[in-house]
């Protein structure tokens, strides 16, 4: 619940760009105790709200900006991955939050992209750009398309994510199979698994699915984790939805497998690099834009309007949670 009398008005600084956009959310429509300063980049206001910020709101941070914030007390992540915040940098007093509110909105995608890479979306979208009127009655050679119904979807990683897409998998009529650290743990409320299995057993999963998501935080357990021989393991007719970290998926053997015909096809929202970063590089090393199998997306499956103002609720109720003293939502542990 919100304060209504914080104890001591904060300053917040906001390095994120796309919370701006909800500003009216963070601030209260105005009626928010606290001063919300919103400044990144080369903005000249920076440097002053950085040396007075309480709170630092940001999706990534610098250890250099954190030199030049003496009472930061919290940082707050706009998401749920705390990998671009330099822990090392972070004093051991100053506290570390993050929200989420992006399982749904994800699993949408994931069943969005894996429909049209079953249904050949693709293929007949380009082919009517290009004038081309074709489908399976027209031309005796041209595929069915397929329906999840029926299907089995096997995910890897299940977190918030994760049971967010067993539940609409299951909605949809999927037999729905996953690996998890414990499989033995209670599953989520309204969660239903054809098959649970341990991490180690990751390779019996590949091989009886049709659809694979992979939404595993990246860790150094993890990195690489889809290689060569999990693609190896999968069904030819098989599409693989990545919405957890690039690094997860071997860029290389994901390349070759789809390129080879491996699996059939891919959906790749979560790349290699970070076109972001000062140097701006392309989002990965190899060129998957040739290939007519794969579903592109810039890393926005969870960027809807009710993601992002969840979270942005999220971020104003700590806030006063700190002024408060009261326990923050979702405190992330360093260890």
């Amino acid at each position: 619940m919100p304060s209504t009398s914080p104890t001591t008005p904060l300053n917040v600084l906001v390095t994120e760009p796309i919370m701006a956009r909800f500003t009216d959310v963070l601030t209260r429509t105005g009626a928010s105790p606290h001063q919300w300063t919103f400044a990144w980049g080369d903005d000249p206001r920076l440097a002053e709200a950085a040396a007075a910020a309480d709170v630092l709101v940001c999706s990534s941070t610098t250890p250099e900006l954190l030199a030049t914030m003496p009472r930061l007390r919290l940082v707050h992540v706009t998401g749920a991955g705390v990998d671009r915040i330099p822990l090392a940098a972070l004093p051991a007093d100053v506290r570390l939050a993050n929200t989420f509110h992006h399982g749904r909105s994800i699993a949408e995608h994931v069943m969005m992209v894996s429909m049209m890479l079953l249904r050949g979306v693709l293929r007949s979208e380009a082919d009517m750009r290009r004038g081309v009127w074709s489908n399976a009655i027209v031309s005796g050679d041209y595929p069915f398309g397929g329906v999840l119904a029926g299907h089995t979807l096997g995910i890897v990683g299940f977190g918030e994510i994760g049971s967010s897409v067993a539940r609409l998998g299951s909605a949809m009529g999927m037999r729905v199979r996953a690996v998890r650290r414990n499989p033995d743990a209670p599953l989520p409320e309204g969660v239903e698994l054809d098959w649970v299995g341990p991490d180690s057993a990751l390779h019996d999963l590949l091989a009886a699915s049709d659809v694979v998501v992979v939404t595993v935080p990246l860790s150094d357990a993890t990195r690489g984790l889809i290689d060569s021989a999990a693609l190896a393991a999968m069904r030819p007719s098989a599409v693989l939805v990545n919405v957890a970290r690039g690094a997860v998926v071997d860029e290389q053997a994901l390349h070759d497998a789809l390129t080879a015909g491996t699996i059939a096809g891919a959906g790749i929202d979560v790349w290699w690099r970070n076109p972001r970063d000062p140097d701006s590089p392309p989002p990965s090393h190899l060129d998957f834009t040739e290939l007519s199998n794969v579903v592109l997306t810039p890393h926005q499956s969870g960027h809807t309007a009710e993601v992002f103002a969840g979270r942005a609720q999220d971020i104003t109720d700590n806030v006063d949670a700190l002024a408060d003293g009261r326990p923050l939502r979702n405190p992330v542990t360093r260890s």
